[in-house]
């Protein structure tokens, strides 16, 4: 099987609205957080409730539009704007179409002297919406294997463990090991073990997967990995060059 890539350097809302109704089978998006700040790859939106809805209704709907009725949605982010997309993913796709809101601890800056100045807790974790657009959504059980460190070494508890909607065992690129084997190649990449279980737990091989903030594509990498097809953009052209190289090195293998 030679999976699809499709990949362009556009506005969001215009390949979404290029796209036939109900033609995705699964999109994962790692939006943009409202942090108002100036990174190196992009600009974010201000934490501003009017900016916020502006940017994400129109795209919301046409995610709607687009998603199969068997098909699911991700929406990841931090805790700056998720009660304002919660609004939202709920008056577009429906409050009985809500699935989980699923908590990634990142496990990062857990340490150090800044943390340690800091007035309250150190922010560790992530928030993924998770939304369906019916009862009728295909859904495969993820496990995994539940490990705890002790003494600085690993120790697996449990085989095999259900997934929950809280994901601990997933560690973020501020861990050595991650940055060595996954080269970070963008602001805000995420590490392929994230998508991998949201890609593997709501979509089959020769499905269309679609990411419409793309970044570096992680998406798209393990999608192609997955034997899965892939349609996605980003405004960036940056993140375009980098997609493809990325892709060039990803081979589709079988799945387990």
């Amino acid at each position: 099987m030679n999976p699809r890539m499709i990949t362009r350097c556009m506005d969001n809302i215009e390949m979404i609205g290029s796209l036939p109704d109900n033609f995705i089978d699964l999109i994962y998006c790692d939006v943009l957080y409202g942090t108002g700040k100036k990174l190196k790859d992009y600009q974010d939106l201000k934490p501003i409730r009017s900016e916020i809805e502006i940017h994400y209704i129109p795209r919301v709907k046409e995610m709607w539009r687009v998603l199969k009725d068997t098909g699911s949605i991700y929406l990841q982010m931090d805790t700056r704007i998720n009660h304002w997309l919660r609004c939202i993913m709920d008056d577009v796709f429906g409050q009985n179409n809500f699935r989980n809101e699923i908590i990634w601890n990142t496990g990062s800056n857990i340490s150090g002297f800044k943390s340690l100045k800091k007035k309250g807790y150190v922010r560790q974790h992530d928030v993924v919406l998770f939304y369906t657009k019916s009862n009728n959504f295909m859904f495969n059980i993820q496990t995994f294997d539940d490990k705890v460190r002790r003494y600085k070494q690993c120790i697996t508890e449990k085989e095999g463990k259900i997934c929950g909607d809280t994901w601990n065992d997933i560690l973020s690129y501020y861990f050595s090991h991650i940055r060595i084997t996954e080269k970070r190649q963008y602001d805000t990449q995420k590490p392929k073990a994230l998508l991998e279980r949201i890609i593997k737990a709501s979509s089959n091989e020769g499905d269309w997967i679609a990411d419409f903030y793309m970044g570096s594509e992680t998406t798209a990498v393990v999608a192609k990995e997955l034997n899965r097809n892939f349609i996605g953009c980003d405004i960036n052209p940056r993140a375009i060059e980098i997609t493809k190289r990325r892709l060039k090195l990803a081979a589709p293998k079988t799945v387990e």
